[in-house]
């Protein structure tokens, strides 16, 4: 949520924004409600000292008869509180309604576009494979190899069910506990946080009302989350840090849901896109500094790019286009793998900031050196997601025999095995 004194002083700017964003919100319109929720309060606010005021009045006066005639007199200025309090209630509604659709504003440097085909490629890395023999997808691969089976997943689950067995269990594990020690290294604190989260912090994080189709609920109200962003941006709502404890650097595993119900799931099988996954995610908390935000989405989104070089797997760097990003962002990076079989590349991870604007929501601040109190900044991205990342990693090391190389970097998490499916 923007700041609305920074919306008021820079209307056009907010406006603009938003028009880039392709984000249909009138700020005209907000402001004039905002003059009126203002006018109501000062006019509560003078209502209500009027009401101190007369009650102070009538414990110090002696007259019994000039007490009846205030306390009276009060009745009538306590009915007129009562209806400016439900009109002023109502202003408040519509008012927050408005404040939550107003997007953030894209840094300057985010590429102008309408849609995820405007999308910037900044760069790549890694040699595309070349194969002596005709490449095969990974369902192919991993069914043979006895590392999937989505018949039965769907039987337990329904559309979109898996279950990862065998050598694709030890592969996952074995991408979870590189990615511990990897990440660990960092300077981040581990945690592994709740994927169940109330409402409000869905709100709080951006992902509703705006994606309210991509997320489970649950039958008393709350929803799986689909990114620990959500419960780790929850962990200090509220709170007033001290400034000397910044930044808080979290590296949170965590269940993950989506419903995946957008169009450009339609055409995707296998382990793409699936309900229930797992995700290790970074999470920054800093100091109310566009430098600071800037210097530490450029070193996460490096950070997950540094553990994709590890593993050998072929990927490029986009930078998020206007009309692609999301309304809480300033800016954003995909990293994408490539996907042999498809001929193209694939998103894994994403990366992420957002200003206060996410912290204003969850009224997460900190005090500075001169005692200020300020809302932090809040950036995150993710480290690596199963089973996602599995779709890249077998047909990209796919071999001529039908079995898969196993990073080197991974093989001890495997027994020191070199190959899957190779005795």
């Amino acid at each position: 949520m923007l700041d609305i004194k920074f919306i008021r002083e820079n209307k056009e700017i907010v406006q603009a924004g938003a028009k880039k964003k392709k984000i249909e919100v009138d700020i005209g319109k907000l402001i004039a409600l905002d003059d009126l929720r203002l006018k109501e309060l000062k006019e509560l606010e003078n209502l209500r000292a009027e009401i101190n005021r007369v009650s102070n009045d009538i414990a110090r006066d002696q007259d019994p008869a000039l007490k009846i005639q205030l306390i009276e007199e009060m009745r009538s200025v306590k009915e007129e509180i009562k209806s400016k309090e439900e009109k002023f209630k109502k202003i408040m509604d519509d008012w927050q309604k408005m404040m939550l659709q107003v997007p953030n504003v894209p840094d300057m440097s985010v590429p102008e576009g309408v849609s995820e085909n405007d999308n910037k490629e900044l760069r790549t890395w890694g040699e595309k494979p070349t194969f002596s023999f005709e490449p095969k997808d990974h369902i192919e691969i991993m069914n043979k190899l006895g590392m999937l089976d989505l018949e039965r997943g769907v039987k337990a689950h329904g559309f979109r069910g898996y279950f990862l067995k065998n050598d694709g269990a030890l592969l996952s594990w074995a991408i979870w506990n590189y990615a511990q020690d990897f990440f660990l290294k960092k300077n981040f604190t581990p945690f592994i946080a709740p994927a169940i989260v109330n409402k409000e912090h869905f709100l709080g994080t951006g992902h509703l009302p705006g994606g309210a189709e991509d997320i489970f609920q649950t039958q008393d109200g709350q929803y799986l989350a689909g990114t620990a962003e959500v419960p780790m941006m929850a962990y200090h709502a509220g709170e007033i840090l001290k400034e000397e404890e910044l930044p808080k650097r979290y590296l949170a595993f965590s269940a993950c849901f989506r419903r995946e119900a957008g169009a450009h799931s339609k055409d995707v099988k296998g382990l793409i896109r699936v309900h229930e996954f797992y995700k290790l995610e970074q999470l920054i908390i800093c100091k109310a500094s566009h430098e600071e935000s800037v210097k530490f989405h450029e070193e996460l989104n490096r950070n997950t790019e540094e553990f994709i070089e590890s593993l050998g797997i072929p990927y490029r760097q986009v930078a998020i286009c206007t009309g692609d990003l999301k309304g809480a962002h300033v800016k954003s990076y995909d990293t994408e793998l490539w996907v042999p079989k498809e001929g193209k590349y694939r998103e894994i991870a994403s990366a992420s900031y957002y200003h206060d604007f996410q912290t204003r929501r969850f009224g997460t601040r900190y005090k500075d050196s001169e005692g200020k109190i300020l809302y932090t900044h809040s950036l995150n991205a993710t480290a690596i997601p199963t089973p996602r990342i599995l779709v890249s990693l077998v047909e990209n090391f796919q071999q001529a025999d039908g079995s898969v190389k196993i990073p080197e970097v991974l093989r001890k998490y495997m027994g020191d095995q070199e190959f899957i499916g190779k005795k």
